[in-house]
C-alpha cells in the first residue's frame, strides 16, 4: 500500500487562462508532493502571478483541473469546492504570502491580534493560550515580545512579512503559495527573511509553491523549478540542475542576467 508521502499533494493538468486575446497561461501540468518547494520563475508578463492565483483558487481558469488532497486523504477537485470550503482552506490547509505584507495582514489591529485571529478562525477561544502561541510565533520570526501589541503598521517592511509569515503558519498549514516575498525589501532585509523561511519550511515540513523572478531566492528555497515564458512552461527541473546547466535560451539568458560581469 502506497504512503500518504509518496501521493501527489497537488496536482495540476492541462491548466489554461486568457484575458481577451492575451494568452496567461496555456496546457500547464504538474504534481507537488508534501514537503517539496517548487520556485516558479520568470520575467514580468510571463504568467506566474495568473497561475498562483489559479492554483490557489483565487482565479478560475479557462481550461484544466487543479485537485488537492485533504487531509482525510481524499482528493477533490478545486473548481468544485464551495466557497465555506475554499475558505477553510485556507484557514487551515493553506497559507498564502503576498508580496505587500499590507494584502495578508490587518494594518490597524495588534501583531498578536493578527497571529490569534487565525487560530480563532481553526476553534481556538482560550485567551491565554492563544496570546501564548502568538508571542512564541513572534519570538519565531525574530519579532521582539514587546511588540506584540503594536499594529503592524508601525513595524518595518521587513518586520511585516515576517508577521505575515508567522500568521500563516500558525495553524500548521501543508502547503504555501508565495508570492515574490521578498520584493521591494532590502538586500540586507531579504537575506535575513530567506533564512528565516528556509529554516522555518525544513523544520515544518511544508510544501511550497513560490512565484519570483530572483533566481538566487529559487536556488536558495526550491528543490525544483518551472521556467515560464509568454504563458508556458519552457523548462522545469531539479533546481541546481536547471539553473546550472539550463538547456533552454531564455532559461541561459535568465541564468546569466544574475551571473557577475
Amino acid at each position: 500500500m502506497m504512503d500518504n508521502e509518496d501521493l501527489p499533494l497537488l496536482v495540476c493538468e492541462g491548466l489554461g487562462k486568457s484575458f481577451g486575446r492575451q494568452l496567461a497561461c496555456r496546457d500547464i501540468s504538474f504534481a507537488l508532493y508534501p514537503g517539496e518547494v517548487l520556485a516558479i520563475v520568470g520575467e514580468s508578463g510571463s504568467g506566474k502571478s495568473t497561475l498562483l492565483r489559479m492554483l490557489s483558487t483565487q482565479l478560475a481558469p479557462d481550461t484544466g483541473c487543479v485537485s488537492y488532497r485533504m487531509r482525510d486523504g481524499v482528493t477533490r477537485d478545486l473548481a468544485k469546492l464551495g466557497e465555506a470550503e475554499r475558505r477553510f482552506l485556507f484557514r487551515t490547509d493553506w497559507g498564502f504570502v503576498h508580496q505587500d505584507p499590507a494584502m495578508g495582514l490587518r494594518m490597524a489591529v495588534s501583531a498578536g491580534a493578527n497571529v490569534g485571529e487565525r487560530l480563532m478562525a481553526v476553534g481556538w477561544n482560550h485567551y491565554g493560550r492563544i496570546r501564548q502561541t502568538a508571542s512564541s510565533w513572534l519570538e519565531r520570526v525574530e519579532i521582539p515580545e514587546n511588540r506584540i501589541d503594536d499594529a503592524p503598521k508601525t513595524y518595518s517592511g521587513g518586520m511585516r512579512q515576517r508577521l505575515q509569515i508567522a500568521r500563516n503558519l500558525v495553524t500548521s498549514p501543508r502547503l504555501v503559495f508565495m508570492d515574490e516575498p521578498t520584493g521591494g525589501l532590502d538586500v540586507s532585509v531579504q537575506a535575513r527573511l530567506l533564512d528565516l523561511v528556509r529554516n522555518l519550511v525544513n523544520e515544518l515540513g511544508l510544501a511550497v509553491i513560490i512565484v519570483t523572478h530572483d533566481l538566487a531566492v529559487a536556488r536558495l528555497l526550491s528543490h525544483r523549478v518551472m521556467v515560464m515564458k509568454g504563458g508556458e512552461v519552457i523548462e522545469t527541473g531539479l533546481t541546481d540542475q536547471v539553473l546550472d546547466d539550463p538547456h533552454q535560451p531564455y532559461t541561459q539568458l535568465l541564468v546569466s542576467s544574475i551571473l557577475p560581469a
